[in-house]
């Protein structure tokens, strides 16, 4: 399974792709850059194309993207939600899974503690992946990170699924 994990942003948008095996092993990471000196239109454009590409050429089975929460920035804060909300479109338009991941999930999934800041979850990603050095910039390393939490919750997932089907009307009880 696939899975490439977004940081949503407006003018860094972060992406990694993590294959899931018997080790996670990284397939891709890097940043889709828009220009502040272009329309948003023409920023949201570019940016949809390129999320297409990657969508187009990786082929994940799940794309696993950071939940907007509030930031003190409401320019900040929109440019992040149209990045979110773009991502997760082209995903589900190419069919694949979609999930959302708070901050405070990622971290704890990924470095064991939801208040670890950059530089730990940076040093965590590229110990988890056997990597010889950490990714940059750090956006790269926030989306592989996203990636490796949805592993990490994969059995959780696939648990709370089938006990659903168990429970629910008509299921096997």
């Amino acid at each position: 399974m696939f899975v490439l994990g977004i940081d949503p942003g407006l003018s860094r948008c972060g992406y990694g792709c993590v294959e899931h095996g018997r080790k996670p092993r990284a397939v891709a990471a890097g940043v889709i850059r828009t220009s502040p000196q272009h329309e948003l239109a023409i920023r949201l454009a570019e940016m949809q194309v390129e999320l297409r590409s990657l969508i187009t050429d990786l082929k994940p089975d799940v794309v696993a993207v950071e939940r907007v929460l509030f930031q003190h920035n409401v320019s900040t804060a929109m440019g992040v939600a149209m990045a979110s909300g773009l991502a997760m479109a082209e995903a589900a338009g190419a069919g694949c899974e979609v999930v959302e991941y708070s901050p405070n999930e990622i971290k704890q999934a990924v470095a064991g503690w939801g208040s670890a800041g950059k530089d730990e979850i940076g040093q965590m990603v590229q110990t988890l992946l056997n990597l010889p050095k950490r990714l940059s910039p750090a956006d790269a390393a926030d989306a592989v990170a996203v990636a490796l939490c949805h592993i990490a919750r994969v059995p959780s997932r696939r648990s709370r699924a089938s006990l659903t089907r168990l429970v629910a009307p008509g299921g096997a009880s």
